[in-house]
């Protein structure tokens, strides 16, 4: 996969509500296998598309990727031996010291010093491409219809569906269910919107309404600990208010939480799409290459190889050459992340 293909795999991947992180290089210094303007996409569960360099910066970036997924945040990403990472660091005015521990010298930069045999370097930009929060309204009045157009214009990836054509399926445990029903199927509604165990799940009605319709569905068997995630009223207590102030209010209490880090940062348009938590597991397998010093993987990719009841991972055959030639001068340098 290169160039714009690339792209429209990208386009794909967020038509589908699939997190994921765009790679682009935006310098090199040779020789070095990427190129100026190569891109990848890595995905959550670590799956890299397309191509940004070769065996000595790819661990790298995956690596990065998948923390930027999880953090929602773009980072720059340098890559070189710590002499090249030392000099480019000086010409930009920062410590070079930081080149030769690694690490994040400015927020937003990182430095991994890579022992590479091309000696080549990179800087990659890493941004993350998060699915839009996922809101489902279940009603058809007219604050349902305010609070779907008003969702929408805040780019969320908003459905409207009136109570009969509502199911569980429709939603997922990152969503925000608002049923809106005003007494036209309100307790099937929400015994299906509670079968999706959605992120927040907000009831249309006055408090008295809401134990009438709360009461019912645990006579129904309907169980404690998910009724009472059901708020009721939704939104935030404005008073005495009209439809459209209504629909204010519990897209305000929505943001709120948000903000607040209450609600998930990005909801995937379905159950099942890749979440920041497997970008964070996947990234925690890793351990130091007792050779060169390079964070590599661990599994298979990473050249296991077993010494004294103690399993090392390396970048390259190289150095695992250097390790079997003379286990004693390396053994102790490894350490897991």
């Amino acid at each position: 996969m290169e160039g714009w293909k690339v792209i429209e795999h990208a386009s794909e991947l967020a038509r589908r509500g699939e997190a994921f992180a765009l790679a682009t290089v935006v310098w090199r210094q040779g020789p070095s296998s990427g190129q100026l303007g190569s891109r990848a996409i890595i995905t959550a569960s670590g799956e890299l598309h397309g191509w940004i360099g070769g065996a000595c910066a790819e661990p790298s970036v995956l690596r990065q990727a998948q923390q930027v997924i999880a953090a929602g945040k773009p980072r720059l990403l340098l890559l070189g031996t710590p002499e090249q990472l030392a000099e480019t660091l000086r010409l930009g005015g920062a410590e070079g010291d930081a080149a030769q521990a690694g690490g994040t010298v400015k927020e937003g930069i990182a430095v991994v010093p890579i022992s590479c045999q091309s000696e080549g370097a990179l800087e990659v930009y890493i941004e993350p491409v998060l699915p839009a929060p996922h809101l489902v309204v279940v009603g058809s009045s007219p604050m349902a219809r305010t609070l779907t157009g008003m969702a929408q214009a805040l780019g969320w990836n908003t459905a409207l569906y009136d109570w009969p054509a509502f199911s569980a399926e429709l939603a997922s445990e990152r969503s925000m269910i608002v049923v809106a029903t005003q007494g036209h199927g309100d307790e099937e509604a929400i015994e299906q919107a509670v079968a999706a165990r959605p992120a927040y799940l907000g009831l249309v009605g006055s408090r008295k309404r809401g134990t009438a319709v709360l009461g019912y569905l645990a006579e129904r068997g309907v169980a404690a600990e998910q009724l009472d995630r059901v708020k009721v009223p939704a939104g935030l207590d404005l008073g005495r208010t009209s439809h459209v102030e209504v629909a204010v209010a519990i897209l305000a209490e929505l943001v709120r939480l948000r903000a607040s880090g209450d609600l998930p940062a990005s909801a995937p348009a379905q159950a099942g799409a890749g979440h920041a938590e497997t970008a964070q597991a996947a990234a925690s397998a890793e351990a130091i290459d007792p050779v060169c010093g390079m964070t590599v993987t661990v599994g298979p990719a990473g050249r296991p190889l077993e010494h004294d009841g103690v399993t090392y991972y390396f970048c390259c055959a190289g150095c695992r050459s250097a390790f079997e030639s003379s286990p004693a001068s390396y053994a102790k340098k490894e350490t897991r992340c």
